[in-house]
């Protein structure tokens, strides 16, 4: 380990000074006569070997007992200095002799509980050691002692330069959080009485139940985009109890149902929705139908809409069974006054007056010849319009229609892996679409959907799933099964339609709990049921005001490292606030996220050294200094460009210069 100023050294015969300033000072003997590269490298082992162990809470490893300890506070408090030093001035070169140290002393095989290691992770091994120690604690349900670890040790010096071992301590965290809530909303459950108002209520409170859905979905949007899988006992640990849980929220809520004879009579219903929420609005306003979107992903939606969005978020209960064609029919004008699930021939539909409506077509036309001035789009068609087409189509309009199938398709393709990236981005682009209609002058929004869903980590065993109750079946769905007559199977209940308010005559089979049954459809992701994930839908009513255009700009946003290709799923970019604009003096708060074809495919995840907000996806970044941001790619695209925006307007702070290819797993 010679360095280059070594001759220089020599030649001034300044060793026998340096020898002496080493032992004056961190209170070492060095060998006399030694090169000056054993003198480096017996000093440097003496340094990072004296600060871990005094970190220790215990007795240092045997393999220590060769190096000798500071005899005084004020050596090892020089040691500290110089170790910190070594780490913030010469992290580059740190890391290389940290690793040379550790395999020098063979720590890595060093006996030590992870519990012993102290809170400076001077070897590289402590960080693995207690990432595998934090998994125990989850796999042993000591959740709050698994977040406290995460969160002592998310600015660790080997974590924020590994951001692959960044999110798998961000995956320990959100593991933690969802075991949390799992005690905490089954202790709760368990305590719940037989009104079902006020289980919507505990559920949609600002604390309430649906952050457990909340936490499971982030959990497993992050766990599809790791390269390495995470620890599998711990993640287990937490999915079973989130499966438990919701298999006792979906048997309390249900027997709650059938006692109030299937009605909330405190809460909002679908089929007012229209009447006494979209009729009230000033003209013009956008009327979202976002199919399949449960609460908790409403109220991850109003998070995110700009600070100066004036937002209102509201439960409502979606009609019996919770599926497309009756969820969505329940929204449209008229069906507050008159609203069936019917049966014609082999068709299975809702009617509103005379009119049946069993799929989207039908549905179109009875809202066109009841809204004057309607326009309906597609989400994916707002999005990747110009502003000028945009403003021509929705011209004149009164309502314009936004229609969101992204949630649903997904979950229904039966690829749980890309469903649970499509669903992380769908909110975001949802968000965009409110934005970009503000500026074309639609200040007023509505939001909702026509059911909720379940959506677990794995396919139902064999013992979740039930055979169909046979008799004259007009559809069978994986939650419900409708017709007339059969058998009711254990574990579910049999509800006749005019018992919901229905002229008609039938009926409907729902499993009581998180069970299935046997029918075609995914295995995972579920909706049909009374359970709160798939009745309980979310009503946004938002107001943003119109404003000019934000005109991309080059900003006062720089970025270096951006990847010639993207081949993994999460990758970093650096972003820097410059120094020199005098606008730009304080930190500012901006969006960084991935576009592609006039859309959002991916946001930021993480974020090095900086405030990172995980609600919204924003950064704080101080001016002058560069911050490392993980971005997730949640799409799979053929190319995309990494955007930084103003999250209050929209502006562009930031457009990478070209498109970047995706590449994943090459």
């Amino acid at each position: 380990m010679r360095d280059a100023r070594d001759p220089d050294i020599e030649a001034k015969e300044a060793t026998r000074e340096l020898v002496k300033l080493v032992r004056s000072r961190l209170g070492l003997e060095l060998p006399a006569g030694a090169p000056l590269s054993k003198l480096r490298a017996v000093t440097l082992r003496y340094v990072l070997a004296s600060e871990f162990r005094a970190d220790l809470h215990g007795p240092p490893p045997a393999r220590l007992d060769g190096v000798p300890s500071p005899g005084t506070e004020e050596e090892l408090t020089a040691v500290r200095d110089l170790a910190r030093c070594l780490r913030t001035t010469f992290a580059d070169d740190y890391a290389a002799l940290a690793d040379r140290v550790e395999a020098e002393l063979g720590l890595r095989n060093a006996r030590l509980q992870a519990d012993a290691l102290g809170a400076i992770d001077t070897f590289r091994f402590e960080e693995r050691a207690l990432l595998a120690h934090c998994g125990e604690l989850i796999a042993s349900q000591r959740f709050a002692e698994a977040l406290a670890l995460v969160c002592e040790r998310e600015h660790s010096f080997w974590l924020d330069r590994d951001i692959a071992r960044k999110a798998q301590w961000e995956a320990c965290r959100r593991m933690a959080e969802l075991g949390q809530l799992t005690t905490t909303v089954r202790a709760a459950v368990a305590r719940a009485g037989a009104d079902p108002s006020a289980w919507v209520d505990a559920y949609t409170a600002t604390d309430g139940w649906y952050r457990l859905d909340q936490a499971q979905r982030r959990l497993e949007a992050w766990v599809t985009n790791l390269d390495e899988e995470p620890a599998e006992r711990p993640l287990n640990v937490v999915r079973r109890a989130y499966d438990e849980v919701c298999h006792l929220m979906a048997e309390g809520f249900s027997r709650a149902l059938a006692r109030a004879h299937w009605a909330v009579p405190a809460g909002l219903h679908q089929t007012t929705i229209y009447s006494e929420v979209v009729a009230d609005r000033p003209r013009p306003v956008a009327y979202f139908l976002v199919d399949a979107m449960r609460f908790e992903m409403g109220v991850e939606l109003a998070e995110r809409l700009p600070r100066a969005a004036e937002v209102g978020v509201r439960p409502a209960i979606a009609a019996l069974p919770s599926i497309t064609t009756v969820g969505m029919a329940a929204l449209l004008p008229g069906a507050s006054r008159s609203f069936s699930v019917v049966a014609q021939g082999d068709r299975l539909g809702a009617r509103i007056d005379d009119a049946f409506l069993p799929d989207l077509a039908a549905r179109k036309k009875l809202a066109a010849a009841r809204v004057p001035k309607l326009v309906d789009l597609r989400l994916d068609e707002l999005l990747s319009q110009q502003p000028s087409k945009l403003a021509k189509k929705i011209d004149g309009a009164q309502v314009i229609v936004v229609r969101s199938q992204e949630i649903d398709h997904a979950g229904e393709t039966g690829f749980t892996f890309q469903a649970r990236q499509i669903m992380d981005t769908v909110i975001d682009n949802l968000a965009r679409a409110i934005r970009k209609l503000s500026t074309a002058g639609v200040e007023h929004s509505v939001i909702t959907a026509d059911h909720g869903h379940l959506f677990f980590a794995v396919d139902r065993d064999e013992s979740m799933r039930t055979d169909a109750p046979g008799g004259d079946q007009v559809e069978l769905h994986r939650r419900c099964w409708i017709g007339r007559g059969g058998a009711t199977p254990p574990g579910c209940v049999r509800v006749v339609a005019s018992a919901l308010g229905y002229d008609s005559d039938l009926e409907l089979v729902f499993p009581t709990g998180g069970g299935v049954f046997k029918a075609a459809g995914d295995l995972a992701f579920h909706h049909g049921g009374t359970s709160l994930q798939e009745l309980v839908i979310p009503v946004l009513t938002v107001r943003l005001k119109a404003r000019e255009s934000a005109r991309p700009t080059t900003g006062p946003i720089t970025a270096t490292g951006l990847p010639e290709a993207i081949t993994n799923r999460i990758f970093t970019v650096t972003l820097q606030l410059g120094q020199s604009l005098s606008l730009f003096s304080s930190p500012l708060v901006v969006r960084p996220l991935l576009t592609a074809s006039g859309r959002q495919v991916g946001a930021a995840g993480m974020a090095v050294d900086a405030d990172f907000d995980r609600a919204t996806g924003c950064v704080t970044l101080a001016p002058g200094k560069p911050t490392t941001v993980a971005f997730k790619l949640g799409e799979d695209v053929a190319s995309l460009r990494v955007v930084v925006q103003d999250p209050a307007t929209d502006a562009e702070l930031y457009r990478s210069p070209t498109d970047i290819p995706v590449r994943l797993g090459v």
